[in-house]
């Protein structure tokens, strides 16, 4: 079955077939969206949409825009599936009665950007493409080398200096060719677009390569299989997403609207972006209620989400409203606080990932959600991305004598 059958602006709506564009909208520059046969897809029983016993978001290649599987034994097939906690510590702190907590810092490099780097280099195979690049501040970049690395594909990583040393350490291990860029996020974007058009490389580039939110879209997939269809719930879910340039609440909007468009789900989760206070662009279109995204000057302690102008802000804005969902602006304190919160029940996050926590602990204060709500929360990296904002969340250790009448003096 032809699963792959063309493209769809989010901007003017206009359709292409696949061979007729590769990255966005020739008319105006709007991002595409992945058509897929939905008519054929909707024919097929749900077990024949799983690959029963592949633990990866291969388990759900009938549904993903790409011909042939990567080889046996590569990261690119340990991708995704990634474990949903229900912490009854967390439940019962929030006062929900449904809660789980997804975490991604299982995949290969450790963080959610795995999902769209194993399906892109899936891509850029089998197009015939012998180098990828994209621009990263880190978790992207460490994503792509990894994935590229297990199959012997080149790949070039523009990061903004300002980067986290070890996310750029990684990928240095990985053996990408690294170029630090003596600017921000959104610089190193527009030099990485530069120089794919300058090299023929293949972009992967997030908010610009529409198959990025296809592999995005599989923790929808697993949202679905290990929560939704084993749960009655008489009410949407609740989906909460740390949002950067958008792209990840995008993905996942994707996700629910394919399984929505087979007839897998009968009604949408509500889907709510959690953003910095001092990255707040999308957030801010939210409460204006339009749809006009203007760059801020980004200043937060999450750098994976620290992004000027979102490149997918369009399609991460409607994630919400098409939804009834909202988004939340978070303080970088309440960042730091959440990451000793989900550390408290034995999950590891990083700052970007922490902030869709937060965002969750505000929207039950406001009252955005009622304890009946079931909620799931996307912690999308895990904390040794960011040793340094750890150790600021966590605190000094005290240091004591080396005797038992010191450790006494402090437990007193």
């Amino acid at each position: 079955m032809k699963k792959f059958i063309g493209y769809k602006c989010s901007v003017c709506g206009t359709e292409y077939a696949p061979k007729d564009v590769m990255y966005t909208c020739p008319a105006d520059g709007g991002i595409l969206d992945v058509i897929l046969d939905y008519q054929a897809l909707r024919e097929l029983p749900a077990e024949e949409l799983i690959l029963s016993g592949e633990e990866s978001l291969w388990r759900y290649f009938p549904l993903l825009p790409v011909s042939t599987l990567i080889g046996e034994g590569t990261p690119l097939r340990a991708a995704g599936w990634t474990p949903a906690y229900s912490p009854p510590q967390l439940r019962e702190r929030l006062g929900l009665h449904n809660l789980w907590i997804k975490d991604e810092s299982s995949n290969p490099s450790a963080s959610f950007k795995d999902r769209a780097s194993a399906l892109l280099v899936a891509r850029a195979r089998e197009i015939g493409a012998d180098v990828i690049v994209t621009a990263s501040t880190g978790n992207a970049g460490a994503a792509l080398a990894g994935m590229a690395a297990a199959v012997g594909h080149k790949s070039v990583i523009f990061a903004p200096k300002s980067a986290p040393p070890a996310k750029i350490a990684q990928l240095r291990v990985y053996g990408a060719t690294v170029i630090l860029v003596d600017d921000n996020y959104d610089a190193a974007f527009k030099l990485s677009l530069e120089a794919s058009q300058a090299f023929g490389w293949y972009n992967r580039n997030t908010g610009y390569n529409p198959f990025t939110a296809e592999g995005k879209k599989t923790a929808a997939f697993e949202i679905w299989e290990t929560v939704l269809a084993k749960n009655d719930f008489d009410r949407p879910a609740c989906v909460f997403v740390s949002v950067g340039d958008g792209n990840i609440i995008s993905g996942i909007h994707k996700g629910f609207k394919d399984l929505y468009e087979i007839g897998q789900i009968e009604r949408m989760p509500r889907i709510f972006g959690c953003q910095s206070a001092g990255s707040a662009a999308i957030a801010n279109a939210y409460a204006a209620g339009n749809e006009n995204i203007i760059a801020v000057a980004a200043d937060t302690l999450a750098d994976s989400i620290s992004v000027n102008l979102p490149s997918d802000g369009l399609r991460a804005l409607r994630a919400a409203t098409q939804t009834n969902g909202a988004y939340i602006v978070v303080e970088d304190k309440a960042i730091l606080e959440a990451i000793t919160d989900l550390g408290s029940v034995g999950i590891f996050a990083e700052p970007a990932a922490s902030t869709a926590y937060a965002g969750l602990k505000k929207a039950v204060h406001e009252g955005l959600i009622t304890p009946q709500d079931p909620v799931i929360v996307m912690s999308t990296g895990s904390g040794l991305k960011d040793v340094k904002a750890a150790m600021q969340a966590a605190g000094q250790a005290p240091v004591i004598e080396p005797t038992l009448d010191a450790v006494k003096e402090l437990l007193a």
